[in-house]
């Protein structure tokens, strides 16, 4: 597996917030979000290949038993079912986080989604066919319901401007039996500064709405840094 960083922190997003968790974080992406806080995952793609036993023997050097598994877009990885398999046979809590453009049947504890707005396209950054394919590949509802209907769940969405919420919304209705409690709405920002101008009216908008919110605790505590 081509793997950009394995590190040892607290998770900074979602349900899980706060807890110390060993992350694992794949590279190679099929989208190419303009606000990504990844690049070295998806623009310009960075890692080392490692097998899996020596993804699990990096894994066992920390004092948890939560891992996530992150990327770029984690699902992409072929060897991604024999590592979590392997977790699992260790007694590891799997967090998996993906934009739920793909589906593939995993072991896996909790499954992050974070299905991307029509702000995430980069049409300046990079008009043309990249943009499109983006756009193409951004939402895809069939995978989405399929690990809503078979696995504990999150469904995250990156929120910069209330009128997002529309969208949201619309995303919300073509699914069915969605838990909105499970829903969690985080503020698109990698500074303490742009975070902060949103956290106020997004927190507003999850107690009308009955949402979760979440924060980013990594960028709050740490700053926008790898590993951390």
């Amino acid at each position: 597996m081509r793997i950009a960083e394995i590190f040892y922190s607290l998770q900074g997003e979602g349900r899980l917030i706060g807890l110390p968790s060993v992350f694992i974080r794949t590279s190679g992406c099929n989208l190419r979000c303009v606000w990504c806080d990844t690049p070295y995952t998806s623009w310009r793609p960075e890692g080392k290949s490692l097998s899996v036993e020596k993804i699990l023997r990096e894994v066992e050097k920390y004092p948890t038993r939560h891992v996530v598994i992150t990327g770029g877009e984690p699902l992409l990885a072929p060897d991604l079912g024999h590592l979590a398999a392997e977790l699992k046979t260790a007694g590891k809590h799997i967090t998996i986080e993906t934009a739920a453009t793909i589906f593939r049947k995993l072991p896996g504890d909790l499954f992050s989604l974070s299905p991307k707005l029509a702000h995430s396209t980069p049409w300046k950054k990079a008009p043309g066919r990249v943009a499109e394919r983006h756009e193409a590949q951004r939402l895809n509802f069939a995978a989405i319901q399929n690990y809503l209907d078979g696995y504990d769940y999150q469904l995250k969405f990156v929120v910069a401007r209330p009128g997002d919420l529309d969208e949201i919304e619309a995303v919300l209705a073509r699914l069915s039996r969605v838990d909105r409690a499970r829903v969690l709405l985080m503020p698109e920002g990698t500074t303490r500064r742009a975070l902060a101008a949103r956290s106020g009216w997004l927190a507003e908008i999850c107690k009308q709405r009955g949402f979760g919110f979440t924060p980013r605790l990594h960028i709050e505590l740490f700053g926008n840094r790898r590993g951390t």
